[in-house]
């Protein structure tokens, strides 16, 4: 299955879910406003960016942008992978100096101190990158990090089939 919006294409396997989208900002008065807050992030007057969310089983509805909601819900076989975009100002940045989408990710790249939260068993990873003149984090993050040698393939393929096109 094909995926393609805001600048970025992949090829999904079977099995695989996936979404882009772009960040939700707060608007003015966001406060007082119906929308519940957990569906704003960032910051009033950000230019949203995409935040793409990758995986292996269902996606839920509700994800934040680093997966959570979605990694509550992870299972030992599955992964997530996220291709979070930063603005401009984030370009030229020592972080982002590596040049193209990360692959291949390998096991001994993951951690659990590299999550976003911990829980039990999951490990994550984090690559920063820039390509097409557009910065990234591309966060993985691992059911059960034992499980490493078995499902990375099929991520591997998933970012080598993933095209960025400059904005």
């Amino acid at each position: 299955m094909k995926l393609q919006a805001h600048g970025i294409e992949t090829d999904l396997p079977p099995g695989w879910e996936g979404r882009i989208a772009l960040r939700t900002i707060p608007g003015p008065g966001a406060g007082a406003s119906s929308q519940p807050a957990a569906r704003s992030f960032g910051n009033e007057g950000e230019r949203p960016n995409p935040v793409v969310h990758l995986a292996n089983f269902a996606l839920p509805e509700q994800r934040g942008d680093f997966g959570s909601g979605a990694v509550d819900v992870m299972t030992e076989e599955h992964i997530l992978v996220v291709l979070f975009e930063y603005g401009p100002e984030s370009l030229g940045q020592a972080l982002f100096k590596r040049k193209g989408i990360p692959t291949p990710l390998t096991p001994n790249m993951f951690s659990p101190s590299a999550l976003q939260r911990t829980l039990s068993g999951q490990a994550g990873c984090q690559v920063f990158f820039t390509v097409e003149n557009r910065a990234f984090c591309c966060y993985t993050v691992l059911g059960r990090q034992s499980a490493a040698n078995r499902i990375l393939p099929q991520a591997n393929a998933t970012l080598a089939a993933t095209r960025i096109s400059p904005r």
